[in-house]
């Protein structure tokens, strides 16, 4: 089990490691075991193949099964997906008593895929592409068998190269059809009659339901997602007529058919067609309705990162991990039945996401109640809610959501409470405990309307979700702050601000005006389960933030999953962050009881290098009540880490606001009555430098 001396030039030393590293593990398992079974061999082997899959951003499922041509269920002991979810190859493992090349030709007959398969009996492994054998090797071998991985990882396939070089052909086409297509709707309003009443008419209808500051700009963006998206939808699924079905497409249908149409319509997004052609190339590979779900969001992430970038920032468009989702899901789960005695399936507790994106977590609570389905159904119809405010990622989420409620159940049923909202404008549920209403800003359909007032009319058990995360923009020159939540807003700065005691503050982030909003929707009771940012863990300008929950919530669970770039340059985002990004993450369950004040707090951290990978799987491994949590005592300036425990605070303050705002002598406690941040030009990067060369060069 060795390597020749060369080493085979070219491949990766990683590689050559991974391979070494089996070898060690099958002379560990055969000295423990003394058995040389498939079933001890083939552990090592698919270890080898899950490091060699994660080393090249592959997913590896064992025993994924699918339906062959011939219309048997097979269940190969490995598949090795792409990120779009569609195969690379599979791997089956066979017994050293059996005879290779009988068991390949039985799996072959069966149906097992000719386009890149391993098959091996731990001591010959067999290489078949393309429907013929291209290598055959000595397991042992470990030159041979490191060539004949890398011949195996290294196929691809015409349609992965053709999708490939299409979604980089999309990237340079799309603006100038954006642009055709802009001008289009731009002489439809100056020239078509029929366009400029039908569209004035679902302006002023989207003003009066779903928010009164749209104006013409944002019907325009709107249409123009509505043609892009049609056709990507109904290539991935199986239902083409879904938009005309779907209560809010039906409206820009309507719109879109007073000027869009024949020859216009064909001419106009003819550069798109070779990407249309490979979505639907690329989905006939992918059999299971779960994969297809991946394979939308991955188009869907792509799409808006192209389309409008700032936009997918401003929304967070990424979706969140299955291993993150279930954690969650189990967590809120056990909470509910510890607190209040009830399971999330039970009757009486209404689950909201509020952020809802391409509808992960309903679709993976319909799997959390699979096998009840009498309460399934009527959890469907009556308790599950949902909330979208962009129109792709809520088409995404209406076919998710109803695609998979049918694959568990084997009826197709719509989904009836899904609502295109932007939640924390609807903030007609808030208070409805306390027995009055704000007022309603919903979404562009009567049916809409309907859905949203229904939502608002129930009391909320438990809100769950990954809400976007963005504070602030990165550079001020990009124009894409956040909007303003007027009644939100004002919430948080009569509680999480007023109880602060930074000079400045930025807990008007997306996230925390979540937060905000979910406190207010659970009224006295409940449960929230966020994945957010975890600056609210540590970070001064959220001390405020710390004490007002600690003191509206009977328990607090935190799950700090780390990976803060920024804090840490050591760290990488692509490596050690769940999300892939800058920001460090964080899971909060928060339980609501009653008014009892003063919560208990647990806290969970992961080790700092972690990777990615290490923190999905643990999450994919444990429940939340497994989880070894810390009981956090705060101090008494509302930290929970990094805990102060000193006098500074008996000292006389250099300048506060309380002294500064004091009307009389009598309540200054500060040595200096008045003070200013400095100046504060947002051009740091310009006006300051390491090298005085380089810093007059940038200010020429």
């Amino acid at each position: 089990m060795t390597f020749g001396a060369d080493g085979r030039a070219g491949h990766c030393i990683l590689s050559k490691q991974l391979v070494q590293d089996y070898f060690n593990e099958i002379d560990r398992l055969k000295k423990f075991s003394g058995s040389v079974t498939e079933g001890v061999i083939s552990e090592a082997f698919k270890d080898l193949l899950k490091a060699w899959s994660r080393q090249k951003n592959l997913q590896f499922l064992a025993q994924y099964e699918f339906e062959s041509p011939q219309k048997n269920r097979i269940r190969p002991d490995g598949t090795i997906l792409h990120d779009l979810r569609v195969p690379l190859g599979y791997w089956e493992a066979k017994d050293e008593a059996d005879d290779l090349d009988v068991e390949i030709e039985k799996k072959l007959k069966k149906g097992y895929p000719q386009d890149n398969i391993i098959f091996e009996d731990s001591r010959e492994a067999v290489l078949i592409q393309n429907r013929a054998e291209v290598m055959r090797c000595r397991m042992t071998d470990g030159d041979e068998l490191l060539r004949l991985l890398k011949l195996f990882f290294e196929y691809e396939r015409q349609e992965i190269a053709e999708f490939r070089k299409a979604v980089a052909q999309f990237k340079t086409d799309l603006p100038a059809v954006l642009d055709a297509l802009r001008d289009k709707i731009g002489a439809a309003y100056a020239d078509n009659a029929a366009f400029k009443a039908a569209a004035d008419r679902f302006l002023a209808h989207a003003k009066d339901t779903i928010n009164p500051t749209l104006g013409e700009a944002d019907v325009r963006e709107m249409l123009i997602q509505h043609i892009l998206t049609e056709e990507i939808f109904s290539q991935v699924f199986d239902d083409p007529e879904f938009h005309r079905k779907n209560n809010i497409a039906h409206e820009l249908y309507v719109l879109e058919e007073t000027f869009f149409t024949g020859a216009t319509r064909r001419d106009t997004l003819n550069a798109l067609r070779p990407y249309y052609a490979t979505i639907k190339s690329t989905a006939q590979l992918i059999t299971r309705h779960a994969e297809k779900q991946s394979f939308l969001k991955v188009i869907y992430e792509n799409f808006y990162k192209v389309y409008d970038k700032k936009k997918a920032d401003t929304l967070g468009v990424v979706y969140t991990p299955n291993e993150i989702v279930k954690f969650m899901i189990d967590g809120a789960d056990w909470l509910t039945q510890k607190h209040f005695g009830k399971a999330l399936i039970d009757e009486g507790v209404e689950i909201l996401d509020p952020a809802t994106g391409t509808g992960t977590f309903i679709c993976e609570l319909l799997e959390h109640f699979r096998g009840q389905p009498e309460k399934m159904k009527r959890k469907y119809k009556e308790e599950l809610h949902a909330n979208e405010v962009a129109i792709l990622p809520y088409y995404v989420a209406n076919l998710n959501i109803e695609a998979t409620y049918a694959a568990i159940t084997g009826q197709y049923a719509e989904f009836p409470n899904l609502c295109f909202v932007d939640t924390l404008d609807n903030v007609g549920g808030l208070g409805i405990r306390r027995g009055h209403q704000h007022d309603l800003f919903a979404g562009l359909s009567d049916e809409n309307i309907e859905r949203v007032k229904r939502q608002n009319r129930r009391k909320i058990s438990v809100i769950i979700g990954n809400p976007p995360y963005n504070a602030n923009q990165q550079n001020e020159n990009d124009n894409n702050k956040n909007r303003t939540y007027p009644h939100i807003d004002a919430a948080i700065k009569s509680t999480y601000i007023a109880q602060s005691t930074a000079q400045k503050t930025k807990v008007y982030d997306m996230y925390a005006r979540f937060f905000r909003w979910a406190s207010d929707r659970l009224g006295d009771e409940g449960v929230l389960a966020f994945v957010t940012n975890r600056s609210f863990i540590d970070s001064r300008t959220f001390d405020g933030f710390r004490k007002v929950v600690a003191e509206d919530f009977a328990d607090i669970y935190v799950v700090d999953l780390g990976g803060d770039v920024r804090s840490n340059p050591k760290l990488s985002g692509t490596k050690h962050n769940v999300f892939g990004i800058q920001t460090g993450v964080a899971i909060s369950f928060l339980v609501k009881k009653g008014k009892r004040a003063g919560g208990r707090i647990y806290y969970a951290r992961r080790p700092e290098f972690d990777t990615a990978d290490d923190k999905l799987s643990f999450l994919g491994l444990n429940h939340v009540e497994a989880v070894a949590f810390e009981r956090i005592e705060p101090d008494i300036n509302s930290n929970w880490v990094n805990l102060t425990r000193n006098d500074w605070d008996t000292f006389a303050p250099m300048a506060d606001k309380q002294t500064k705002s004091a009307k009389s002598k009598s309540k200054e406690r500060a040595i200096f009555r008045t003070f200013v941040s400095g100046i504060k030009t947002n051009r740091d990067e310009w006006v300051y430098d390491f090298a005085s060369d380089a810093l007059r060069q940038k200010l020429m």
